[in-house]
This record gives C-alpha cells, sequence and structure tokens, in this order.
C-alpha cells in the first residue's frame, strides 16, 4: 500500500476518490483550503490511514511538509471550468499551472504524479475526426490553456501519467451543479425547461465515480502506463448538447427543451474523443451516462441550492 498525498481532495473528484483510496488500504493525505466551507470528508476523520492539511496547495512550506512521506501525489486542486477561471485569472495560473510546477521542483524523484488534465484542449477538434492523445492541443480558454501547460510540465519531468478527463458528472458529497449533465437534469427536475446555445456541440462524458476508478487503475498499473496522456471518457458517450437532452427527457418525459437561434455558448468544445489508450490498459467505466442521469434525478430531491457550484 502507498501514502498518497491528493491537494484538493475534498473537491467534487477527490470526495469521493479519497474515501476508495482508503478502502483499498492506502494512506491518504489531504491538502485543501476547504474554499466552499465543504465537510464533504468527515466520515474519513475516524479512519487511522486519513491524514488532513487545511492549507494552500501554493504555499511553498505547507506543500513541502505535506510531500514528504508522499509516495504518489495527485495534483486535484485546481480552478476548475472556463467560468470560474475567467473571474480570477491570477488564481486560475497560480493554482493550476505555478502551483503544479512548483509541485516538481519540491518532489523527489521517486514520488509517482498523476495529474488531471481536461480534454477540452482539444478546443473545437477538427471536422470527420475523433480526438487521439495525439491530436494537436488547441485550448481555447484559459483554463485549457493552464491545464494543458501544466500536463506538459508533469510528462517532461517524467515518473508521471495525465488523464484528460471528459466532462464529469454524477452525485459527489462536494456536489457540482454547473458541470454541464448535472446542470442540464437540475435544471429539467426543477425548472422542466430548457434553452440550449450551440446545441450540435459535441464532448465526451465520465461518471465521477469512474474517474476515481480511473485514479486507482492508475496507481495500480503504474509501471507500464507511466510517460503518457490518457483520454478518459465513456466511448457510447460522445454527445450534442441535444442529444444529452433527448437523454434526459428519455427518463423525464415533461422535460422541454429547445436550441436557441441567436447567441452563444461561452464554451465551445466541440469534439468527439476516442478513450481506446486507456481501455487497452485494462480500465472500463462502469457507470452508463443513463444510470448517471438517473441518479442525479435522485439526488436533486436532496439537492435544491445553487451554491453548489464553483462559481
Amino acid at each position: 500500500m502507498a501514502t498518497v498525498l491528493v491537494t484538493g481532495g475534498a473537491g467534487y473528484i477527490g470526495s469521493v476518490l479519497v474515501p476508495l483510496l482508503l478502502r483499498d488500504g492506502h494512506v491518504v493525505h489531504v491538502l485543501d483550503n476547504f474554499r466552499f466551507d465543504q465537510t464533504s470528508l468527515t466520515e474519513c476523520c475516524i479512519d487511522p490511514n486519513f491524514r488532513v492539511t487545511h492549507g494552500d496547495c501554493r504555499d511553498i512550506a505547507t506543500l513541502t511538509r505535506a510531500l514528504r512521506d508522499a509516495d504518489v501525489i495527485l495534483p486535484l486542486a485546481a480552478i476548475v471550468g472556463a467560468p470560474a477561471c475567467d473571474r480570477d485569472p491570477t488564481a486560475a495560473v497560480t493554482t493550476n499551472l505555478d502551483a503544479i510546477k512548483q509541485l516538481l521542483s519540491l518532489r523527489s524523484k521517486h514520488q509517482r504524479v498523476i495529474l488531471p488534465n481536461t480534454n477540452s484542449g482539444y478546443g473545437i477538434g477538427e471536422p470527420e475526426s475523433i480526438c487521439t492523445e495525439d491530436s494537436p492541443l488547441r485550448p481555447i480558454s484559459l483554463y485549457g490553456r493552464t491545464k494543458v501547460e501544466a500536463e506538459r510540465a508533469v510528462l517532461e519531468a517524467g515518473n508521471a501519467l495525465t488523464f484528460r478527463l471528459a466532462t464529469v458528472f454524477g452525485m459527489s458529497p462536494r456536489m457540482r451543479i454547473d458541470l454541464l449533465v448535472n446542470d442540464f437534469v437540475y435544471r429539467a427536475v426543477t425548472d422542466r425547461a430548457l434553452v440550449v446555445f450551440e446545441g450540435h456541440a459535441k464532448r465526451n462524458f465520465i461518471h465521477v465515480r469512474d474517474v476515481a476508478r480511473a485514479f486507482r487503475h492508475a496507481i495500480d498499473n503504474f509501471e507500464s502506463m507511466q510517460g503518457k496522456p490518457y483520454n478518459v471518457g465513456l466511448s457510447d458517450a460522445n454527445l450534442s448538447k441535444l442529444e444529452l437532452c433527448a437523454a434526459i427527457r428519455a427518463q423525464l418525459p415533461g422535460f422541454v427543451y429547445v436550441e436557441a437561434a441567436v447567441g452563444e455558448d461561452p464554451d465551445k468544445r466541440d469534439y468527439i474523443v476516442s478513450n481506446a489508450r486507456i481501455e487497452s490498459t485494462g480500465f472500463t467505466p462502469r457507470v452508463s451516462l443513463a444510470d448517471g442521469i438517473r441518479e442525479l434525478i435522485k439526488g436533486y430531491t436532496i439537492v435544491r441550492n445553487a451554491r453548489f457550484g464553483n462559481v
């Protein structure tokens, strides 16, 4: 078993991942600034293998102490999404990029790094083509640019691998309603109606529990997987926004959606992604989009508060 440092471990993904790693028997050290006052990891406090530091991943002294005993580093701390990064560009650059470069300068060479990136780095993609890990990266947002540069730094440093995550969905103890599937289902449940901008735009999706399982898979198979980026998504869920709406309406027949004739989505991602590389390592997602929509519909009978976002 390993000692795993998870920066941002109390966030949307970390709040699912950390309990999973503890159940596997790992020692898990979470470094988080708890900027949303979340209490998503309180259930972990009884576990003697759980450690927690309330601090900022950008602080050299704090990070140095946190790195001391780590075998594996999962830098989840980030300003996530184009709107949040545009709201505070300085925090986006210092957290998403500068903090990663600082981590790389402080870690020892034997400490392994598994970095979550975003597949939004593919930007608009290329017509009639499927994005693989060898496709050109052309990020169109500050968020995408900082994450692409951080991935480049991590892979060049060695003893590392990266995940280019599809748009994540599903319930988490630290919930985020602002993610696309989560947002559309929330609107379908609460408003029963949605106006869609640029409904033709396609993107890939993945459940938050499968993201956690992908990190576990990478820890267990690091030797054979290291040195590469991996797309992580559902291969049967390269969907347009309108196709996503249709999938939601299949479970909520009263849901009405229309595509706006004018206006545009500030997030202009539009691409189809291949997940063949990580699937070739033996990883297979378990939660379908339909199952995730069903979960979210139930979850939104509990969660009815717009504070569960990141902007």
